[in-house]
């Protein structure tokens, strides 16, 4: 039986699974970051043959009969065949953006809009299952506004505001100091300039916790992360539009406060359009190697 392998490159993680061409799993991998904008690419390489090794210890390599790899940024194919040359996989690979890998994890239409928060943020409108044009995906130094980055360092500044100010801490600032294992201003500062700028991502988790809790500064932050995600898809999609739009990446999976938010900031302007969560990218990547085989 033939098998296909999706791969999907992020920049919290890589995660690869080998499926049927019905979508039955058969082998599944996950290894960190391999985004070819911000790992370097021995990094990267390591990563990929990690998550792709661990995806094939339960099957027949050469049963794999295509594969399709999403990535965001410059997709590097020769730092993913490289992966397959130390694996000895020898099937044909197509690498393609990670927009469209999400959005077939969502959907089985052709066109239609999709808006991703993970680590980075992008809206993208997909004519034909293919990328037409895009907003945002510009990276943490230039965009990705309401992306988990973006979320992390408006905490951590706003954190640092508060220490200065001398204000009681409240949720979200008791749990920020608490990562950054510094409660003075700063000594907070100078603590987070030592993190790389995607290190900022894991005070994410926390901005929605302290949501949870009814946090008024953590509840603004994820207003405005709506509201910058929701601009982004307007700036690629217009008013009327009736196709779906596909929600993804980690943090919109994962928040389910800013999902809502977002799904009903989407439902006032597209009020016709269906809008649904989408799988998990290397799950829509094995659905389009599985298209191709068909």
């Amino acid at each position: 039986m033939t098998l296909v392998l999706g791969i999907d490159i992020g920049g919290t993680a890589t995660r690869a699974v080998v499926t049927t061409l019905g979508g039955t799993r058969a082998g599944f991998g996950r290894a960190g970051a391999a985004n070819p904008v911000t790992i370097p690419a021995a990094e990267a390489a390591a990563n990929l043959t990690a998550a792709i090794s661990a995806a094939l210890s339960t099957v027949d390599a050469s049963r794999i009969g295509v594969a399709v790899a999403g990535a965001a940024g410059g997709s590097r194919p020769a730092v993913l065949q490289a992966a397959f040359d130390t694996l000895g996989v020898q099937c044909p690979l197509h690498v393609v953006g990670d927009a469209e890998v999400a959005f077939a994890a969502g959907t089985g239409e052709p066109d239609g809009s999709v808006l991703i928060s993970g680590t980075g943020a992008v809206a993208a409108e997909i004519s034909g299952g293919r990328i037409f044009r895009t907003a945002d995906g510009l990276g943490w130094l230039l965009g990705d506004l309401g992306s988990g980055f973006w979320i992390g360092r408006t905490a951590a500044t706003a954190t640092a505001r508060a220490l200065y100010r001398g204000d009681p801490p409240g949720p979200l600032v008791a749990r920020v100091t608490a990562a950054v294992d510094e409660t003075a201003a700063d000594p907070f500062v100078v603590a987070v300039h030592t993190w790389k700028p995607r290190d900022l991502a894991s005070l994410a988790p926390l901005v929605t916790a302290a949501a949870a809790d009814g946090d008024t500064l953590a509840l603004s932050i994820m207003d405005e992360a709506a509201t910058h995600l929701c601009e982004t898809v307007a700036e690629i999609r217009p008013p009327g539009d009736r196709s779906p739009i596909v929600l993804a990446g980690g943090v919109l999976r994962h928040c389910s406060w800013l999902r809502a938010s977002v799904h009903d900031q989407l439902r006032v302007t597209w009020p016709e359009a269906v809008v649904c969560l989408a799988a998990p990218g290397e799950e829509g990547a094995a659905r389009l190697a599985a298209r191709l085989l068909r």
